[in-house]
């Protein structure tokens, strides 16, 4: 197996490990909340754009250019899950815009640049004393990328199946899935509250 294989199959099993990545399962299947199977590529394009925002951070993270508290990286990544699923609340699912650049993709961008930084102690980890890591992000942001690809197929997948064909109100659809993620959020935001002793 070639480190590439290795890095890439590192980052597609680290987003699929519903044991330890759950938190950006929850933040993809946000992302998602309001997109059906005819929307596909425009979640790609949702999908990409927060792989983007968190390859950033995430190798300059990984090559300690910037340091940020790893306590506070911890609360912040349930928060932009939170925020994520309660904004869903506010959106018209049926008004979705075909334009080519939403806000959406900015602010998955945006909220990438926190989750890149949770991933960096994990890839460094990994890495050890080795430097030269150019490959290797790329390996393992590309795994990571087939990782969420998985995920919104089999999200988007369920959406057919209860919205299109069993006839679920798409809005109900909406609130049910956005609802639920944000309960989980809370409750990660709670346990992440280091600032508060007991």
């Amino acid at each position: 197996m070639s480190e590439f294989q290795l890095y890439f199959g590192l980052g597609k099993d680290h987003i699929l490990d519903y044991m330890n990545g759950y938190d950006h399962i929850l933040f993809v299947v946000a992302l998602s909340a309001l997109y059906l199977m005819r929307d596909w590529k425009q979640v790609l394009i949702l999908v990409t754009a927060f792989t983007i925002g968190h390859s950033i951070t995430l190798a300059l993270a990984t090559l300690e250019i910037i340091r940020i508290n790893s306590d506070l990286v911890e609360f912040l990544i349930p928060l932009t899950i939170f925020i994520t699923a309660v904004s869903n609340f506010f959106k018209n699912e049926n008004s979705i815009s075909d334009r080519l650049i939403q806000p959406n993709y900015f602010f998955a961008a945006g909220f990438g640049l926190i989750h890149g930084m949770g991933f960096s102690n994990y890839l460094r980890s990994i890495l050890g004393k080795d430097e030269r890591i150019i490959k290797q992000l790329l390996a393992f942001n590309l795994g990571l990328e087939l990782g969420q690809i998985i995920i919104v197929a089999v999200f988007l997948s369920a959406s057919f199946i209860l919205v299109d064909l069993v006839g679920t109100n798409r809005r109900d659809w909406k609130i049910v899935i956005s609802s639920a993620v944000a309960g989980i959020a809370l409750m990660l935001m709670k346990d992440k509250m280091y600032w508060i002793t007991n």
